[in-house]
Formats: C-alpha cells, structure tokens, sequence
C-alpha cells in the first residue's frame, strides 16, 4: 500500500492499471510506426495506465518477410526507437513495443522496455515458430541464450536477454516480465520461470495470424497462464495493416487475472484498440503467500534473472477504477454462470448430507423449521437426499417451534413448505417451557416486565435446539443444522445448546446472499407445485429476523440487519478477508465503488429491481467495523466448535478443521485501527 497517496488513488490499494494496445500497422514504415505507438501511449498516459504492451514488430510490421533484413528498414527502426524514448520522457507508462533488431551477427525478434526516456532493456523472443505459415527462422536468431547479455540500442548500452524482469520501486509488487509471441505456446514458457522469480505482470506482444479456432487458443493459453503463474497476463496482437499476402490478422487484445478476464476488444478492428484493467498486485501477492507450491515450485525450477528498476510516480489523484466489482462476490453476474454455481452448491450440499446419513446407518433427519431462508434451504436439501437415497420425504421430521414472538406468517409458511415437501411435521410451543425457565432463573420477564436482552433470547433459541436434539435420541434421528456461512462469519448464532449445534450442518459454507439465489433456481427448475413455489417466493420475501424479541410499538418485527449490519455489505467483506486477506480500508474502497452507484454495474439474475441499495463510504465502513470486531474479536470461539458441513465455496469454508483455523482467543485491534486510520473522515462523528 502506497499511504502517502490519497484514499482514492486505485494505486493507493494496490491496483496497477495495464493496457494491451493494437494500432494500425504501415508496412515497414517504423516512422509511421512510432506515430501510432506514441499517440497510444499519450491515451495511456492520460488514463493513467503503468504498463503499456503493444504488438510483436509492431515498428517494422510483422509481415513484411525478407525486407527486415534490409539496413534501410533496420536503420528506420532505431531512429524510431531514438524518436519513442525521447517522447517517453514525459509519459507515465512502461511501453513494451515490438522491434526487429541487429545484435552480433544476427538479427532478433525483441520486446524493448521503454519508461521515462531511457530504454530498461530488451527482451528477445526465445521460441521462432516453423510451422505451417510461419517462417520466423529465415531471418530472426532464437534468443533463449542470450541470458546475462548487453545490447547497444538509442544511443546507450542496456540489459539484453529473456532473463529480465522490470520492478517498480514506488508500486509494490509491480514487476514487468516482456515475452514474444510463441513464448507462451510452448510447454514452459518463459514466463513461468519470470512469475516464479517474481513478475507480477507478463506481457506478450503478439503478431498471430488470424485462423479459424486460434483466437479461443490464445484466450485458453492467457487465462491458464495467468492462473497457473498467479499473474497478470497482458496480450497484444497485430491486427489492421499487417501484409495479407497469405494470411490474415484480427488485432485481438485481452488482460487476464488468475484466470479472471479483466478487459479484451473487438477483433478486427478498424482502428487502434485498447484493452484497458486495473490489475489487483495485492491479490496476486496474497494468492502466492497462501499457494505454498507456487514458492516450492521456484526452489525446483531455481529461475536465474536480472531486475531492472524504475521510478513508475503513479498519478495521485482519482482516476476512477477500471475493473468490474461484483455486489455480490458469492454470487456470479452472469445467469448461466450463476446457475452452474447454484446447481453446485445445492449438489454439494445434498451429497454430503448422503454421504453422513448412509455413514451412520441412515437415521432420520430431523430439523427445525422457522419459515426463514436457512431452514427453508435446509429442507428442500434433506428433501432432494431422500429422494436420492430413494427414502420417503415422510422421513424428515419437521418440527415448528413458535416462541413468543413467532409470527403467524412465518410459523404458516414452515408448515406449508414442510407439507409441501411432503416431511412430517409437528409444533411445539417453547413458551411454557421458557417462561418456566425464566422464572427458576428469577428473570424479570417472568414477572411480568417488558425484558427482552439476550438472556430472554437465548432461552429461546437453546430450548429449540434442546428439543430437536431430545426428540433425535427419542425417533431414531439426526438433528440437521441450518446456520450458513454468513452467520458463522459473524457469530450470528447461540452457542452450545443452540442453533451453532448440530449433529450435521448443511448449510456452513453457504453465505446468505448466495442462499436466496440457490432458493430461486429450485423454483426454476420448474419441478415445485405452484403452492410450494409461493411459499419459497414469500420467504424470499420475508426480512431476516430470529423471531426471538416482540413486535415493537411500531409493530415491526425484530430485524438481524438493523442489528448487525446488511448481509449484503458483510458478505463482500466475508470474501475479502477469508479469500484474500486484504486490508480494511482497501474492503471499505471496494465496497464504496461496487455499491455506491446501483444503476451502475451488473446485478445477478432474479435480484428484485425495487430493492436494490447502495451505500456510501460511511456507511460502509461503519458496518465493516461491526464485521472486523465480530469476526475477528469474539465469534473464533463459536466457529472453533462448529460441527461438520461441507465446503461449499472456492473462496473458503470457516471450519476450524478446513480453510479458517485461528484462536478463540484473538481481537480485531490492528484490523480496527487500520480501517480508522485510512478511511478519511468516516469515524470523525465516533
């Protein structure tokens, strides 16, 4: 983190912003060349972009065969390189720019690294394709010996060989690796090698004739190798210029992620194009920390290469964030992704649910139903592993247990569902035995007094749980948890005798926000009685609330998320704590960017169009220390006890035998001081 940067510099939270740039090419014209490099660089400059990739020979043109080989042509290319890194001086960019040039007795295919009027140094391509159309042998010598070496290029001696990385010194984590071309189509390329020495963003300038079929190879060969190296992967191809003597170009660019595209353009554009991203180098530092392997992997391959470091002055000011941010990170913008997600979790959860009752000779599942969303989902799982288990629904044993301030709504929509799903299902009044116990307890609501505090509540919550697990022992069953990921985060739950137990949990590793969209692909999946389906759709309708404190005098119900904060804002920073361990203040940044607007963006498919929020950095931050002190400086104790459930989401589980282990007894102090610290002006009212 930059922290002599203001709290809106993306580069402040660890973003880079990249570009693949495809210009039109002239035909071994590298003065015409350079024009077109140079006026794509200045766009860079203004947009604030640190690392711009433009395509292979991009100054001579690619397909211009043997007249690379002509001292005219090769000497219009150094003036051009002379000309570029003049102009450089008062750019912020790094270009990666394509160029031909003499080195010994040979001619090389290079990547020049250009950055505020000098030349870093000169990448040559390692792997010449003679293949099919390619040629490249007839005039380009291979540079993968060429490690260690010098090159004389504008007037002055620099770094030469495929063994270079570019590491800035005022952005952390942003190292620069250069290769050409068919350096990534080959089994390992040398980019691998660079990530494994530390690059952090790989760049590939691309001439790549177009085919048939090969602009969904390159995307394959950029997504899995930027997953693979845990790195930025920046590709630039030619497009509009080149010769089409015999082949033909499409200009395609793209900037993946650890496998996540961030931008690409059109094919076979009319004009220059350019994809353009903020890549997170916090993100992929972190997954490299978790990726044990990532680093034993480098003590193998034992990667020799030279740093060269430049001063990249990233702009200060706000320049906007150019990357899309889910709402909702459990929960894919994409309908068919979203679908396959909700397919898998449900699976998930139904056949470890198989797999546990069939261990342990296949009792009968038993389960409390509220009429809210976790036991709602909880039965419709029981219900799809009976049936996969070829048992009768009437098996299940729902049991509704109204307390004294259940509503007739919710205790008619448990009962509806559970004979819709055809489960057996009975009520039990808690409230004698609560008001017996509140009275042996001398609590004053047993006296008549309007006392509502935790106590009140969770003599409540413990005798639902106590009655479930007795009536297991008495029928021959198991008592089925229903807590999800979101409440486990928070510690949203009773502890011991309470909805934190079970004997088997269904829905740990479903957050809440991902649980009402796994909820409405059941209902899509078109296999529900239209009476079933109104009962799930007013639950999804129902405000989240345990149901254990009277109405008000404004009549309305107790609220979770009046309480403790909107699961909307808590799962976003669930996800990017658990999965990527960021700091505060860069949550509260992402947070205010994906939630401020809601016209802006992508919601997922099904998401109510009149109940979409927003939130302000202030109330983003006021909600994200609820989640810190919650989550770091008391629930640990709760989750250390949780009984099993099955991982659910490849952003991790919080089971203390999986993804999440940590002391019971930890706080949330350097979290808390770090999010006042950074977020300007948000806790000035504290």
């Amino acid at each position: 983190m930059i922290t002599d940067l203001p709290f809106e510099s993306v580069y402040r939270h660890g973003f880079a912003r990249v570009a693949a740039c495809t210009i039109p090419v002239a035909v071994a014209d590298p003065a015409t060349n350079a024009d077109a490099v140079l006026s794509a660089a200045r766009e860079c400059d203004a947009d604030g972009v640190a690392v711009a990739v433009f395509p292979e020979l991009c100054l001579s043109g690619y397909a211009i065969d043997d007249l690379v080989m002509q001292d005219p042509l090769l000497d219009a290319v150094e003036t051009a390189l002379e000309r570029l890194v003049a102009a450089s001086a008062d750019l912020l960019p790094v270009l990666l720019v394509g160029a031909p040039l003499r080195h010994g007795n040979r001619l090389f295919n290079c990547a020049v690294v250009i950055h505020r009027g000098r030349v870093l140094g000169v990448a040559p391509k390692s792997y010449l394709p003679t293949y099919r159309e390619f040629y490249e042998h007839r005039w380009y010598a291979r540079g993968d010996d060429q490690a260690g070496g010098e090159i004389r290029v504008a007037g002055e001696t620099v770094p030469f060989g495929p063994d270079l990385l570019f590491a800035a010194t005022d952005v952390p984590g942003l190292t620069v690796h250069a290769e050409v071309c068919e350096d990534v189509w080959v089994p390992i390329p040398p980019s691998s090698s660079a990530a494994l020495a530390g690059a952090t963003v790989l760049g590939n300038l691309s001439g790549s004739p177009i085919t048939i079929g090969r602009a969904d190879d390159r995307s394959i060969l950029s997504q899995s190798q930027s997953m693979r190296c845990l790195a930025a992967y920046v590709y630039a191809a030619a497009g509009q210029g080149e010769s089409t003597n015999d082949v033909s170009w499409d200009g395609q660019t793209m900037i993946y992620e650890g496998g996540q595209l961030l931008a690409t353009t059109e094919r076979f554009p009319d004009g220059p194009r350019r994809s353009v991203a903020d890549v997170d180098l916090d993100r992929l530092r972190q997954d490299r920390l978790r990726q044990g392997t990532f680093d034993d992997n480098r003590r193998t391959v034992d990667p020799r290469f030279r740093t060269v470091t430049f001063e990249l002055a990233p702009p200060a000011g706000d320049i906007g964030l150019r990357r899309a941010l889910d709402r909702f990170p459990f929960v894919p913008d994409d309908p068919a992704r979203l679908a396959q997600d909700c397919y898998e979790a449900f699976n998930i959860q139904v056949s470890g649910l198989v797999q546990r009752l069939q261990a342990i000779g296949s009792p009968k599942p038993v389960l409390g139903v509220s009429g809210g969303l976790d036991s709602t989902h909880a039965l419709l799982v029981i219900a799809r592993a009976m049936d996969r288990m070829g048992r009768p629904r009437s098996d299940i044993l729902a049991y509704t247990l109204p307390g004294f301030a259940t509503s007739a709504k919710t205790k008619g929509n448990a009962i509806a569902l559970a004979e819709a799903v055809g489960a057996t299902i009975e009520e039990i009044d808690i409230r004698p035995a609560a008001s017996e116990m509140l009275s042996r307890m001398g609590h004053p609501f047993a006296a008549g007094e309007p006392v509502h505090d935790v106590t009140f509540e969770n003599v409540q919550a413990g005798l639902r749980t106590d009655y479930l697990f007795r009536l297991a022992n008495m029928k021959g069953g198991i008592v089925i948890g229903t807590g999800d990921l979101s409440e486990i985060a928070l510690g949203w739950s009773t502890y011991g005798v309470g909805d934190q137990m079970s004997h088997y949990s269904v829905n740990p590793g479903v957050p809440k926000t991902l649980i009402q969209h796994v909820i409405r692909w059941v209902i899509s999946a078109g296999e529900l009685s239209e009476a079933t389906v109104d009962v799930l759709q007013d639950v999804l309708d129902t405000e989240i609330s345990p149901e254990l404190v009277p109405a008000g005098q404004d009549g309305r119900m107790q609220s979770t998320e009046d309480r403790i904060g909107p699961y909307n804002l808590h799962d976003f920073s669930l996800y990017h704590v658990m999965r990527y361990g960021f700091r505060p203040s860069k949550i509260a940044f992402l947070a205010a960017h994906a939630w401020g607007d809601p016209d802006a963006g992508s919601w997922p498919a099904g998401y109510p169009e009149g109940e979409r929020p927003s939130y302000d950095l202030d109330t983003v931050a006021k909600w994200l220390e609820v989640f810190l002190q919650r989550f770091f400086g008391f629930a640990q104790f709760k989750r250390s006890a949780i009984p099993n459930g099955p991982k659910v989401s490849p952003a991790g589980s919080l089971s203390p035998r999986g993804d999440w282990r940590a002391p019971s007894d930890g706080n949330a102090r350097a979290w808390i001081a770090e999010l006042h610290a950074a977020v300007p002006g948000a806790f000035d009212h504290a």
